[in-house]
């Protein structure tokens, strides 16, 4: 049988890639907790995506969240160099940005997070690269952190933004927008 704990963060430690043991509240563990949130939000979302290049391109993404997940990890050790986000990631996301946004209308004013289910879960898992984006340079208070990881998040949070209102035009599901 698979054994699916160890206690050995029972004590409110956990261990990470470069060996060392920190506290559960370090804010390298949040970062870290941030990033599987927003992997576990896409999983949601693509569960409700039937767009197979949207679906194909949401999948990448989550490999890239495991990769930059064990970057953290490894900050400040010997294993960093083996899980890095290349900067051929950030231009794929930048170059799907830029595909999704020719399919699309323009925006000419803000929309509230909304629309079909897909859409919906997408403006969610944005908001969350938010979070994990501002956790991950909080981190990098103490820790040396990947500048090209940051600027991934960055744009990740614009991609999602991008598939949600594609995936609301594509479907026909109607947006809506703050009154003032």
């Amino acid at each position: 049988m698979t054994k699916y704990y160890t206690g050995r963060g029972d004590d409110g430690t956990t261990g990470i890639l470069s060996g060392k043991r920190v506290s559960k509240s370090d804010k390298l563990i949040e970062a870290i907790g941030n990033l599987d949130e927003l992997n576990s939000a896409i999983g949601v979302a693509l569960s409700h995506i039937d767009d197979e290049v949207v679906a194909k391109e949401l999948k990448s993404i989550q490999n890239d969240l495991f990769v930059l997940g064990a970057n953290l990890a490894s900050t400040n050790g010997e294993k960093a160099d083996k899980a890095q986000i290349k900067q051929e990631s950030l231009g794929e996301l930048e170059s799907s940005i830029k595909a999704l946004g020719e399919k699309t209308p323009e925006l000419k004013q803000f929309v509230l997070p909304g629309g079909s289910k897909a859409s919906s879960h997408l403006h969610l898992a944005r908001a969350i690269a938010r979070r994990a984006e501002r956790s991950v340079i909080a981190a990098g208070d103490d820790y040396k952190i990947d500048k090209v990881a940051i600027a991934y998040l960055n744009r990740l949070s614009s991609y999602l933004f991008a598939a949600a209102l594609y995936l609301n035009f594509k479907n026909r599901a109607e947006e809506s927008h703050p009154s003032y």
